[in-house]
């Protein structure tokens, strides 16, 4: 299930509540200092979870790039 989401998935996802283009290059910015807060991430987790994923919001608040997220969500099912 979690095979769903890709690195274009998860970025496209965290641009458009940034209010980014997904084609910029953002990938190792600490994303809350780009603008994401709690309510944000609550939103990513939910979103993510509904395609598969098994993850906790301590994991995504504690990795905080679009680059460890990828490999959190991506690569643990590989």
């Amino acid at each position: 299930m979690a095979d769903q989401l890709t690195a274009a998935t998860i970025r496209a996802d965290v641009a458009e509540l940034l209010h980014r283009r997904p084609d910029e290059s953002f990938d190792t910015e600490d994303l809350f200092d780009s603008g994401l807060d709690s309510v944000r991430l609550m939103t990513l987790l939910e979103r993510w979870r509904d395609a598969g994923a098994e993850v906790s919001f301590v994991e995504l608040a504690e990795r905080p790039t679009v680059q460890q997220w990828v490999k959190l969500l991506v690569s643990r099912d590989e």
